[in-house]
């Protein structure tokens, strides 16, 4: 069964052959990603790399973990699931954008008496 690892503290410029093949010293590895940025596509510093046991895995994290590489102290350790986001970005009408722009009033942005047609609340 295959053991997926984070690894933390990555430099700017490593890249998923270099990280693979650091970490194939101790086993096989099935996957090594480096996480980007979307918009810039530059790496975010740190990366998954998924070996083919859990021993290989241990391995990895007892001698690469506090380690030198690409020039930065990396760490190495298991891999966590990914927790679910809130959506930070509402998603209608009143989510996280205001709302109504006048609530209470009526189309001239003036409060109170909705049946008074010239908005000045009386």
């Amino acid at each position: 069964m295959a053991s997926k690892l984070f690894v933390g503290g990555l430099s700017w410029g490593t890249t998923e052959d270099a990280l693979r093949n650091h970490f194939a010293q101790v086993g096989t590895v099935v996957s090594a990603t480096v996480i980007t940025d979307k918009y810039t596509g530059k790496s975010k510093g740190f990366g998954f790399v998924e070996m083919s046991s859990e021993e290989e895995a241990q391995q990895a994290k007892d001698q690469f973990n506090g380690q030198e590489f690409d020039g930065r102290t990396i760490t190495v350790s298991e891999a966590r699931p990914q927790q679910p986001r809130e959506n930070r970005f509402g998603g209608g009408r009143g989510g996280n954008r205001g709302g109504d722009r006048y609530q209470g009033g009526n189309d001239r942005g003036f409060g109170g008496d909705m049946d008074n047609d010239r908005g000045f609340g009386e």
